[in-house]
């Protein structure tokens, strides 16, 4: 079976632009590329090519310079070819959790009428951008003569009237905008009552210094705060109360790139020249540099993105103070390309993070330990051991308890279970004991089979007849349980295979039973968290009861092995349409 790989791609048909902005993070490169090919070929050949490997972009989207400076011709070749490229590929990509969209573009809005034709025919996303407030965009968003650009947008905007697909803007905020807040929200209400934008549909992003010629500065996190609170203070209750506690912010939530651990493994910005960097943030930055489809293998620019991302992240460091938060499952610590720029070691938006979590009520990860330590472990592995969760017992370890209780070793052993996901084998351990975290991804056409050692059911069982595979679904959600308060995973189900079943099965694997376990997931998937790591553990019911029975014996036993300890693996369900 193929195991497909699935990338957010950029491309940049061209770096010419008709603006001048005064901040642009390309500077003078916003002009023409330098090289013979095509606009249209590029892309073709990196799809192609892409495809060979079983890589498969999920989404394609057009970035610049400004992409509505091409010709006619060449607009509507690009749009056309990504709109059948959807067309083509909808099974294979909806198939493993994908949305399917329309061509989209992000463009500054001001040639859009140009090809409004193509835009329409095709169905064409905008994403446009305007500085706020608007006193401010035609100061320093000017064309190549210095020439204002905001009337000619709004005029622009009138176009998208009948465009059924999204329309949006968004807007970087910097100092000299936070300073005239009282500006902003005014211009916010005056674009939702006099343009057809979406002005719910809206994103916020929060500038930093990077080739902003020193025009434009950062603001201090204590302001980026007050500039989110002032926002919700204006617009909560109102009809723009759905943008605020939404899309206005969810640049700094879990739905956008900085929430990927290396984000080298997912996104990928391709110029016409063939040249591929990080994305826009790392154009033409040495350091996130790719190579070149054109010239490198497909294997050697994957793996020279995430390397790339893995010692960005690692030239500044690790925040100790990280290891301790409750949010680091989600924050992942930030932007590798920002982190660079400011030469420190977690994101430049952290205290806003942290109150857009409180806000929308993220659950607090009660294993923040463990979940640097995995973090470590992928991202900085120098320093990993520096973080492995540890506690100060003045009693017996779980590892001396098993030690000398002969019959726990099978509750703990790894070469009891080996868990099989579309020929992709896993051994199983305790979650307790387990260094290494694996996680799997499950679809419904998954082909899941379980191999367990075949003496494993007269394992502290004098009637292995009796004796049944026991296995425990939990969700990625979390619940609190009994009198303890105690949160944990929701249970989902426990299911039971007798002996005699088991034995029934041919097995391909010596000394190991199997049994195929797909269907009887398949009907819970609907019950499972599709945005956390569901949970399924394995055990026998004669070592279930026995481990109840040395809870119940042994405190010491009891405070370490409060939580499921039997073999597991972590999955997650992609969502299929």
């Amino acid at each position: 079976m193929k195991e497909y790989k699935f990338i957010h791609l950029l491309y940049v048909p061209t770096l010419a632009c008709n603006m001048a902005c005064k901040y642009c993070y390309l500077e003078d490169n916003t002009k023409e590329l330098k090289t013979d090919k095509k606009v249209l070929d590029t892309l073709k050949y990196a799809i192609d090519k892409f495809n060979k490997s079983n890589v498969y972009p999920f989404n394609i989207s057009l970035h610049g310079g400004e992409v509505t400076c091409l010709p006619h011709d060449d607009f509507e070749g690009v749009i056309k070819f990504i709109s059948d490229y959807y067309k083509k590929n909808n099974k294979l990509i909806t198939s493993h959790g994908f949305k399917i969209g329309d061509p989209h573009i992000k463009t500054n809005l001001y040639s859009i009428d140009k090809h409004i034709d193509t835009i329409k025919k095709y169905n064409v996303s905008i994403s446009g951008s305007l500085d706020l407030p608007l006193s401010l965009h035609n100061e320093y968003r000017v064309t190549k003569g210095n020439g204002k650009t905001l009337d000619k947008i709004i005029d622009n905007c009138k176009l998208l009237n009948e465009l059924p697909n999204k329309r949006k803007v968004s807007a970087t905020i910097f100092k000299e905008h936070y300073d005239k807040i009282d500006e902003i929200i005014e211009d916010i209400k005056w674009l939702d009552k006099n343009t057809t934008l979406d002005m719910n549909d809206f994103n916020f992003m929060i500038g930093f210094d990077y080739n902003s010629n020193g025009i434009l500065h950062h603001m201090s996190e204590s302001e980026q705060v007050k500039f989110f609170k002032r926002m919700h203070k204006e617009f909560d209750g109102t009809n723009l109360d759905e943008g605020v506690n939404g899309a206005w912010f969810n640049e700094f939530g879990p739905e956008y790139c900085t929430n990927c651990t290396n984000c080298g493994s997912k996104f990928f910005l391709l110029e016409k020249n063939g040249d591929i960097y990080s994305c826009v943030r790392g154009q033409k930055n040495p350091d996130f540099y790719y190579g070149n489809i054109y010239e490198n293998t497909v294997e050697e620019i994957l793996s020279k993105a995430e390397e790339q991302i893995l010692k960005a992240h690692n030239r500044v460091g690790f925040d100790p103070k990280c290891a301790k938060c409750p949010y680091l499952y989600i924050c992942k610590t930030g932007c590798p390309f920002v982190k660079n720029v400011y030469k420190q070691n977690k994101s430049y938006t952290c205290k806003l993070q942290q109150e857009l979590y409180k806000l929308r009520g993220y659950k607090k990860d009660n294993n923040v330990e463990e979940t640097a330590y995995y973090y470590l472990q992928e991202m900085h592995p120098n320093i990993m051991n520096e973080y492995y969760p540890k506690e100060v017992l003045d009693y017996p370890t779980l590892e001396e308890i098993i030690k000398e209780d002969k019959n726990l070793k099978d509750i703990y052993s790894d070469d009891v279970f080996i868990l099989n996901v579309d020929g992709q084998e896993y051994i199983l351990s305790s979650q307790i004991t387990k260094k290494v975290r694996d996680i799997v991804y499950l679809t419904n056409d998954s082909k899941i089979e379980l191999y367990m050692r075949n003496n494993i059911f007269e394992s502290v069982c004098d009637y292995p007849n009796n004796n049944s595979l026991y296995m425990m679904l939990l969700s990625g959600d979390l619940i609190t349980y009994g009198d303890e308060g105690r949160t944990k995973q929701r249970h989902v189900m426990t299911h039971q295979i007798y002996e005699g079943v088991i034995k029934k099965n041919k097995s391909d694997k010596k000394g190991y039973y199997k049994v195929d376990i797909s269907n009887i997931l398949k009907m819970y998937y609907n019950e499972l968290d599709k945005n956390n790591p569901n949970n399924l553990f394995f055990t026998t019911s004669a070592l279930r009861d026995y481990h109840y029975t040395k809870q119940k014996n042994n405190a010491y036993y009891h405070i370490q092995a409060i939580n499921l300890p039997f073999q597991n693996i972590e999955f997650y369900v992609l969502e299929e349409e």
